[in-house]
């Protein structure tokens, strides 16, 4: 198990994982709460195909790359970030509603095990090390921060 030959675990955790938020996750925000701002299915389903797209681009790029690139660390970025989100906001917001935020059974099931396994293998074997991986995984966070508001504008923009 090398982390070359188990590379494509991330887009699959991701597009099951975004599969289960675009299907009850806009129901889900429409129920009174503080933490999220209602969103329509269409404009949450097209900002989540599209981050799935990303994921499988940015694995294809990782994976053709090698060690020590910009898209290996790149992707070990995203595992990260996706991992973090495992934790906030999907079991942090069902814990202190005390119910199902949807997303949660991938993230534990999916996404936490997988992922976890990647960011260990990348960083055992060598892909990525140091501050450089502390960097790219505070900058994709970042990034994302800004880039999914963006989304969900542009899906409003296009009507979806």
């Amino acid at each position: 198990m090398s982390f070359q030959n188990l590379l494509w675990l991330f887009p699959v955790a991701i597009t099951l994982h975004n599969a289960e938020e675009a299907i009850w996750f806009p129901a889900w925000t429409q129920q009174p709460h503080r933490w999220f701002a209602p969103v329509a299915p269409g404009v949450f389903r097209f900002a989540v195909t599209f981050l799935t797209i990303l994921a499988y681009l940015i694995a294809w790029l990782s994976a053709t790359s090698g060690k020590q690139t910009v898209w290996t660390y790149l992707v070990f970025g995203c595992m990260v970030v996706t991992l973090a989100n495992a934790f906030v906001p999907h079991i942090a917001i069902s814990a202190a509603r005390r119910s199902y935020m949807p997303g949660v059974a991938t993230a534990v099931v999916i996404v936490l095990p997988t992922l976890s396994l990647l960011v260990w293998l990348a960083l055992k074997e060598g892909y990525v090390s140091g501050w450089k991986a502390v960097a790219y995984s505070l900058g994709v966070s970042c990034i994302l921060l800004l880039f999914i508001p963006a989304l969900f504008k542009l899906g409003k923009v296009l009507k979806i």
